[in-house]
C-alpha cells in the first residue's frame, strides 16, 4: 500500500466561498492534512474564520508573509500566535532584526499565554519567479540566524539549503504539479515525490487540487507522483 504522506501535505484554501472551502476541509481533514489560508481568504473572511478553524484542532498555516518594520511585525506575529496558528510566514526579505522580534515575540506570547507556539517560517524567493540557487540560500542563512523554524523555498533549492542547514530549518515546499497539471504562475515547480526525494519535509498544493470536483482523488493523484 501506498504512503501517501498526507501529515506532510498543506493545502491552499485560495478560494472566495466558505461553501467550497468548507466542502475541501471536510473532504481532507479525516487525513490529517493541514490547511493554508493566503491573502485571498483571509481578506474575505478575516480573523475570525482562521479562530473557528483552529478552535475545531486543524492545522492552519496562515500564509500573510509579514513584510514590515520590526515592530508592526512583532505585534502582528503576536495577534496570530493568540488566534491558535500552526504556522505562519514571514518574508526573509524584511531582514534579521525584524525576523528576530517576531520570534521574540511569539515565543513570549505563547509562553505567556500558556498556548502553542506556532512555526514561523520564512519565505525565500517565490515559486512564481526564477530565482537562483544562491539568493535563496543568502535568505535562509537569515532565517536561521534569527530562528526561525522554516523556510519556504522550492524542491530546486532543497538539496542546498539541507546541506548547509541540516535539521536547523524545516522546509515548506510550494509549486507543486503532477503529470498534466498546468504549470500556471509557476515558475519553479516539481512533482510531490521529487520535493520529498530533495529532502522538504512538507509540500503546499493548491489548483491541482482545489480546481477538480474530487478533492480526495485529486490529494492522492497529487501525491502519487
Amino acid at each position: 500500500m501506498m504512503n501517501f504522506n498526507w501529515d506532510k501535505l498543506i493545502v491552499a484554501l485560495d478560494l472566495d466561498t466558505r461553501k467550497d472551502i468548507d466542502k475541501v476541509i471536510k473532504s481532507l481533514s479525516g487525513k490529517g492534512v493541514k490547511f493554508k489560508i493566503g491573502s485571498i481568504a483571509f481578506t474575505k473572511f478575516g480573523p475570525e474564520f482562521v479562530r473557528k478553524l483552529t478552535a475545531k484542532k486543524i492545522d492552519i498555516f496562515l500564509d500573510l508573509k509579514l513584510y514590515d518594520i520590526p515592530n508592526t511585525m512583532k505585534e502582528t506575529a503576536g495577534i496570530i500566535t493568540e488566534m491558535g496558528c500552526w504556522a505562519f510566514t514571514v518574508h526573509t526579505k524584511a531582514g534579521f532584526e525584524a525576523l528576530s522580534a517576531v520570534k521574540e515575540e511569539v515565543v513570549s506570547r505563547s509562553i505567556g499565554k500558556k498556548i502553542r507556539k506556532p512555526l514561523i517560517l520564512g519565505v525565500t524567493e517565490l515559486t512564481s519567479s526564477a530565482a537562483k540557487v544562491e539568493q535563496v540560500l543568502a535568505l535562509a542563512k537569515v532565517a536561521q540566524a534569527a530562528g526561525l523554524d522554516a523556510v519556504v523555498a522550492s524542491s530546486r533549492e532543497t538539496p542546498a539549503i539541507k546541506k548547509a542547514f541540516g535539521s536547523a530549518l524545516k522546509i515548506i515546499t510550494p509549486g507543486i504539479r503532477g503529470p498534466g497539471d498546468c504549470a500556471g504562475d509557476q515558475k519553479r515547480i516539481t512533482s510531490a515525490l521529487t520535493a520529498f526525494k530533495n529532502g522538504a519535509d512538507y509540500i503546499v498544493v493548491g489548483r491541482p487540487i482545489i480546481s477538480k470536483s474530487n478533492y480526495l482523488q485529486a490529494a492522492k493523484k497529487v501525491l502519487s507522483y
